[in-house]
C-alpha cells in the first residue's frame, strides 16, 4: 500500500488527488500547495491534511511516494525543486510532464533517483491505453517486422502564450514518448515551425526524425486546431505489417502485409475507456502497481529517463528551428 502526498493542486494535481483517493493499493495521505487557499480547498474536499511546503508535509506524515503536479513556465519549470525534496526524503516520485522545461534540471532529477535507488516516473499517459498496449504487443511479437517509418500527429487548441517554444516543450513529450515507445531511441531531428496568425509562439510544428534503428519518423503537432476534430493519430509500418491508432484509445487497426483482411480493436462501450481522464487512472495506477509489486527503478514504465529522453529530442527540435539544420539528439 502506497501512502501518497500530492504536490501542486491546480486542475491536474486535483485530478491526481481524486484518483489516488479512489485507488486500490494507494492511500491519499496529504496534499500540498504553496497557495494556501488551494491546499485548504482540496484538503477539505477530500478529507486529508493540507500542507504549504513539501518539507512540512514530509516531516508530518509517513509517506512512501509523492505525486508532483506543480506547473510553472511551459508546464515544467516548477517540477525540479519538489521532486528533489521528495527524493531526498527517500520517496518514490511520479512527476507530471514535461519532466522539466530545461535539460539540466531533468538530468539532476533522474540522477538523484538513480543514485538513491528510488523509482521515478513521468505522467506520459498516452502510452497507457489498451489500444497502445495492444499495438506494442504487435511490435514485440514481430507482426510489424523490420520498421520502416512512423507517422505521428497530435493537435488541440491551446491559446496560452507562455513562451516562444511552449507548444514544442509542453505538448510533445506525449508524442515523442509514443514514438520512442514503439520505435526506440531517436538520434536526429529536423523541425520546421510557424506562428499562426495572431500568435507570438511557434504554435504549429512538423518534425522529421531518424531512429537509432534506421526507421524514419514524422510528427505534426499544433496548438491551433479547435476541439471536435480527432486529437491524435499514430501509424507504424514495417516489412511484415502496419498499424494505425486513432485518438489514443478509440481504435487500433493492424494491416498484415500481403493480406486482404485487417484486425481491428475498438474501445468497447461497456468496460472500455470513457474519456481522456481514464488515461490518468491507468498511468497513476500502473506506477502504484509497480511500486507495490517491488519493481526495480529501471523497470518503471514511462520512467524519468523516458521523460528526459523525450525532452532531449525536443531540445534538438528547437535547435533545428533556430538553425535550419538537422540536429543530433544529445545522448
Amino acid at each position: 500500500m502506497q501512502k501518497v502526498g500530492v504536490i501542486g493542486l491546480g486542475p491536474i494535481g486535483n485530478r491526481h488527488a481524486r484518483i489516488y483517493q479512489q485507488m486500490d493499493g494507494a492511500e491519499l495521505a496529504a496534499v500540498c500547495d504553496i497557495d494556501r487557499a488551494r491546499a485548504d480547498a482540496t484538503a477539505a474536499a477530500l478529507g486529508v491534511p493540507a500542507f504549504y511546503s513539501v518539507q512540512s508535509m514530509i516531516d508530518a506524515t509517513e509517506l512512501t511516494m509523492a505525486s508532483v503536479a506543480t506547473g510553472g513556465e511551459e508546464y515544467g519549470s516548477d517540477h525540479h525543486r519538489p521532486t528533489m525534496e521528495a527524493l531526498e526524503a527517500g520517496l518514490h516520485v511520479l512527476c507530471e510532464k514535461p519532466i522539466s522545461n530545461e535539460i539540466a534540471p531533468a538530468e539532476e532529477m533522474v540522477a538523484s533517483a538513480r543514485d538513491k535507488g528510488l523509482c521515478f516516473g513521468v505522467d506520459l499517459n498516452h502510452r497507457f491505453t489498451p489500444a497502445a498496449r495492444l499495438a506494442k504487443r504487435w511490435v514485440d511479437e514481430g507482426r510489424i517486422g523490420h520498421q520502416l517509418f512512423m507517422n505521428m500527429a497530435m493537435w488541440i487548441q491551446n491559446p496560452r502564450e507562455s513562451s516562444e517554444w511552449f507548444q514544442i516543450k509542453a505538448l510533445h513529450p506525449h508524442t515523442v514518448d509514443i514514438m520512442r515507445y514503439f520505435c526506440g531511441d531517436i538520434v536526429e531531428v529536423h523541425c520546421f515551425a510557424l506562428k499562426a496568425p495572431g500568435r507570438s509562439i511557434y504554435s504549429t510544428a512538423q518534425f522529421n526524425m531518424r531512429f537509432a534503428s534506421g526507421c524514419l519518423g514524422h510528427l505534426t503537432g499544433s496548438y491551433d486546431i479547435e476541439r471536435g476534430h480527432p486529437m491524435e493519430r499514430c501509424e507504424v509500418a514495417g516489412l511484415q505489417g502496419r498499424f494505425v491508432i486513432d485518438d489514443m484509445y478509440r481504435e487500433a487497426t493492424l494491416f498484415p502485409a500481403g493480406e486482404m483482411e485487417k484486425r481491428v480493436y475498438s474501445n468497447p462501450i461497456f468496460g472500455g475507456m470513457r474519456d481522456f481522464e481514464d488515461t490518468f487512472h491507468n498511468r497513476l495506477g500502473r506506477f502504484v502497481e509497480q511500486l507495490n509489486e517491488g519493481a526495480a527503478p529501471d523497470e518503471i514504465d514511462a520512467s524519468g529517463e523516458d521523460g528526459l529522453k523525450a525532452q532531449k529530442v525536443l531540445a534538438a527540435a528547437i535547435e533545428s528551428v533556430r538553425t535550419g539544420t538537422v540536429v543530433a539528439v544529445a545522448p
